[in-house]
């Protein structure tokens, strides 16, 4: 399960999605966001999940890879999805007991983990297609104006960059500190949820020390060369925007308007 996590990573390839500025992709992943919280019926999902599936294909990562994603989250969709079956109060067509399931619980439970599902994909898709360098320059310069009263914005892109950057190393650690245990008898599977919860605590001490170590090697090998942070830096590839991107950025708001066209009249 650990190797499902797709959060963080990087798909390389040469797509229109790829190439386009990261500063409109970080914003169209924004939108989306936004858009999926506009939403009020399945109708407005449809158009959601028709233009993520658009964009899917034509980024060209495999689908197969971006659903392995889900699976880590799985345990959270079907605890929201259970959650909402049996607390939504309505038309009662199960009960037993202080349980039971109602017509507008299955509904709102299946509205809220479609939801959770889209937004998952969504916001994969960002780090899929999108270097981590070419995400902290895109972070960096959308948060530029808050310069002017002091935001050390560098820093902050820095930083988030950095730890989307370190999400796929930090698992992998995860994973032979797993295989190590395994091997000296550690049992991660059998049992409860609480008894495999409780057999995971042996790992986060060496997962820590593991992670303090590369942050100390990721600060000398920075210092070694001479990082002083923003003040004066330089990039060798300025982003500028192409027809693609204003495309891109044309099409992103006429489905902002459909969005909410949809929601007001349908």
């Amino acid at each position: 399960m650990i190797r499902d996590i797709t959060l963080g990573q990087y798909y390389a390839g040469e797509s229109v999605i790829h190439r386009l500025d990261p500063r409109i992709k970080i914003i169209g992943t924004i939108l989306f966001i936004a858009e999926l919280f506009i939403v009020h019926d399945f109708i407005g999902f449809a158009f959601c999940g028709a233009a993520l599936a658009i964009i899917v294909g034509v980024s060209k990562v495999p689908p197969a890879f971006i659903l392995r994603g889900l699976k880590p989250i799985l345990l959270i969709i079907i605890f929201t999805f259970c959650l909402n079956i049996f607390m939504v109060d309505g038309r009662v067509i199960w009960q037993w007991g202080f349980l039971k399931i109602t017509v507008e619980g299955l509904y709102t439970a299946a509205f809220m983990g479609l939801r959770l599902v889209l937004l998952i994909i969504g916001s994969s898709l960002l780090t899929l297609t999108t270097k981590p360098i070419s995400l902290t320059d895109a972070i960096e310069r959308l948060l530029r104006p808050l310069n002017r009263i002091g935001v050390p914005t560098h820093e902050i892109a820095m930083m988030m960059s950095i730890a989307l950057r370190f999400i796929p190393t930090l698992l992998e650690e995860t994973d032979k500190i797993m295989k190590a245990q395994q091997a000296r008898g550690a049992d991660f599977e059998s049992g409860n949820i609480l008894s495999r919860a409780k057999s995971l605590i042996p790992i986060l001490v060496p997962l820590f020390v593991s992670a303090f170590r590369i942050a100390q090697d990721l600060a000398m090998a920075m210092e070694a060369r001479c990082y002083r942070g923003g003040k004066g830096r330089t990039r060798m590839h300025e982003m500028k925007f192409a027809g693609r991107d204003v495309a891109a950025m044309i099409t992103l708001g006429v489905f902002l308007v459909v969005i909410i066209l949809e929601r007001i009249y349908l």
